[in-house]
């Protein structure tokens, strides 16, 4: 009676540590959280295992606009979307407002300009990716160091500098939106938030300092926030907007 009790625990435990490891498998990069009663949309990425690219164009020069012609497109080129972000703020004609660069080619320079608006609320900041790296840099920091990513977006506000909030991104701050943003995290990895409520600007930014522990980070834009999460059956397909932030898998292009 004994043997057996000890080869019934066994089992057992083979079964649910069997069952422990598919979930894990079959988890996505994207998991749905709360901070402060408000819900968000979290994906993580290691920089050294994830192939990070921007997008804005097609090989014939036609703007993607949203996730499905851009899955469509990766997918004829043999790979596969598992995760997409609008990236950056853009003009009406939908080209980026500021620096944006694709397979180190500079598509528009950086944009030093001053003025009102949420990207020129000083300092503003650059996501950027190096072959097997990515980070958010404020954008003087990225001027001073003098190197060339293989793909970078510019925009603003950063929402944390250096382990800091941004100084003028205050707690009584008003304007309430769904807002979408990436962060440089003490782990390494790089995460992308997007808010399911409108929520304020400090809010956002202590989820990136207080929660998902990224030193740096970096607003996207606000209203026009999408999120292309398949492991999560989300595809937000009605706005069109200018440069994406993806994911891919099997890429051969």
């Amino acid at each position: 009676m004994m043997r057996f009790l000890q080869h019934l625990r066994k089992a057992l435990v083979a079964i649910f540590a069997t069952a422990a490891f598919c979930s894990a498998a079959k988890a996505g990069p994207c998991e749905k959280i709360e901070e402060k009663g408000s819900p968000y949309v979290v994906c993580a990425f290691d920089p050294a295992q994830a192939d990070i690219r921007l997008f804005l164009r097609n090989d014939k020069g036609d703007l993607f606009g949203a996730f499905e012609p851009l899955a469509d497109d990766v997918a004829a080129h043999g790979g596969k979307l598992v995760f997409a972000m609008n990236a950056g703020m853009f003009m009406p004609d939908y080209s980026p407002v500021g620096l944006y660069m694709e397979k180190r080619q500079e598509l528009r320079p950086i944009n030093r300009a001053n003025g009102a608006g949420n990207f020129n609320l000083k300092p503003n900041g650059i996501f950027w990716v190096r072959g097997a790296t990515a980070g958010v840099t404020e954008t003087q920091a990225f001027q001073r160091q003098n190197f060339r990513p293989d793909y970078a977006t510019q925009s603003g506000p950063m929402l944390v500098v250096n382990g800091k909030i941004h100084p003028k991104i205050r707690p009584d701050g008003m304007s309430l939106k769904t807002r979408n943003g990436v962060g440089q995290c003490a782990d390494g990895k790089i995460r992308f938030a997007i808010s399911d409520d409108a929520v304020s600007f400090y809010d956002f930014a202590a989820l990136f300092r207080d929660r998902l522990k990224c030193p740096n980070a970096l607003f996207l834009d606000g209203s026009v926030s999408s999120l292309y999460a398949p492991d999560l059956k989300r595809n937000d397909g009605w706005r069109t907007f200018g440069p994406i932030v993806g994911v891919t898998e099997g890429l051969k292009k």
